[in-house]
């Protein structure tokens, strides 16, 4: 959970806002990558958003380092829009959230 409030606050540029997290637990992409979320809920405007970055060698093999950003925009979706926007492996998510939505209700 640490680990997600920092990474959180370093793609971001936003504190995390104040609240209880819901565990959604792990999904293991295709690459092997584990992949671990929580939900929380929060009033959150896009347009603050300052993404943190990260520097890589690009062109790969020229030696020369470039810094990228690490998200390219934020916004809200509609659920059938969200799925479409995320890696497949992460969509499981998406079906989660919506299932400990519904046991709340």
């Amino acid at each position: 959970m640490a680990a997600a409030r920092r990474e959180f606050t370093e793609e971001l540029g936003l504190p995390v806002p104040a609240g209880d997290l819901v565990e959604l637990g792990s999904v293991r992409q295709s690459g092997g990558k584990v992949v671990s979320v929580w939900a929380l809920r929060g009033d959150l405007d896009p347009a603050r958003m300052v993404p943190g970055t990260f520097e890589m060698e690009w062109p790969r093999g020229s030696g020369r380092m470039q810094e990228f950003p690490e998200i390219d925009r934020v916004a809200w979706l509609d659920l059938p829009t969200a799925r479409e926007k995320l890696v497949k492996g992460q969509r499981e998510f998406l079906d989660r959230l919506v299932d400990r939505l519904l046991d709340r209700a």
